[in-house]
């Protein structure tokens, strides 16, 4: 009903309101996700000091990084909220990249610390007390991780954070090493104590393959990789646009949880110069209406003129 009355703009402030918006999801995911795992870690310390359980301890030191992982992210939210500046021009969106560098590198030590502790148990097996508070305390680690892994990747995935999905995915992670526990102390109760260390050392891989996603997710984030569909539903969105004969070079980049868009457009060469950049305005706001995710469109107009010269002539040696 408000777009009824209020039309809307795509003024730097509407577009920044965008962003400020995105980015308060991205703190409240980061909140609740660090409170329940908190939570759940104390729960897990509680039965480690009952039980001496040296895999339940190394999962609750898990969670607790995993809830640290907050911390980088955080602040890279906040400072992604920041103006552009003369020497930052696209603002400070970049720095949920830096900060999912630094998760990847967590879950890598994840891995590693769950790798050492499950040979260190195989080298050395270790009788565990209380079993069936292990295995209860092994099941709140679980929950509470994928809970807060589904939580983060699909909000995440809603505003277009790498990096909040890579943190999602380590959440799972620590949710498989919950996991092993699990089966662990299922095995010691069966009369196999090795069973707590060779499900630890499966679990070890599986947290390798996260990393392997997660670092992936990353890397295509830093070398301004997009889905190919992105790019050509931005093509039919200008075909679309009335005036525009054909589209040349489109790139399309992400910054932070934002979408930047450079698109090159033909329009009949004898246009009047208003005629032509009013089809450039109204590619451009096609394009933020309909492209998700997108913040901001530069169009670059070209005369359609097949007979014509070659207006860009002078930069073919530039290329």
């Amino acid at each position: 009903m408000r777009r009824l009355f209020v039309p809307h703009s795509h003024d730097s402030k509407d577009k920044t309101d965008a962003a400020l918006e995105a980015s308060a999801r991205g703190m409240r995911v980061l909140a609740v996700s660090f409170a329940v795992l908190m939570a759940t870690a104390a729960a897990q310390a509680v039965v480690v000091a009952m039980s001496g359980s040296v895999a339940l301890l190394g999962d609750t030191l898990h969670n607790v990084a995993d809830a640290l992982t907050a911390v980088p992210l955080a602040i890279a939210f906040s400072v992604g909220r920041r103006a552009a500046t003369r020497r930052f021009t696209y603002g400070y969106g970049r720095a949920e990249d830096l900060a999912g560098i630094v998760i990847v590198l967590v879950i890598a030590a994840s891995a590693g610390l769950a790798g050492f502790e499950a040979v260190t148990r195989l080298l050395h097996p270790q009788d565990v007390d209380a079993l069936g508070w292990v295995a209860a305390a092994a099941v709140v680690g679980f929950a509470g991780n994928e809970w807060v892994a589904r939580y983060r990747i699909r909000v995440g995935r809603d505003i277009g954070s790498a990096a909040l999905v890579a943190d999602g995915l380590h959440a799972r992670a620590d949710g498989f090493t919950s996991l092993a526990v699990l089966l662990g102390a299922a095995g010691t109760w069966l009369g196999f104590p090795l069973a707590d260390p060779l499900v630890g050392l499966l679990i070890t891989l599986a947290i390798c393959y996260v990393l392997r996603d997660a670092a992936r997710e990353i890397y295509h984030r830093l070398m301004d990789a997009v889905d190919p569909t992105l790019v050509e539903t931005a093509e039919r969105i200008l075909l679309n646009v009335p005036g525009v004969r054909h589209t040349g070079s489109l790139r399309l980049r992400w910054i932070g949880h934002a979408l930047h868009a450079e698109a090159e457009i033909s329009v009949d060469h004898d246009l009047p110069l208003t005629e032509a950049h009013a089809i450039a305005v109204q590619a451009e706001h096609h394009l933020i209406h309909n492209l998700p995710r997108l913040r901001t469109a530069t169009i670059h107009t070209d005369p359609h003129d097949p007979t014509g010269p070659d207006h860009h002539a002078v930069l073919s040696t530039h290329h």
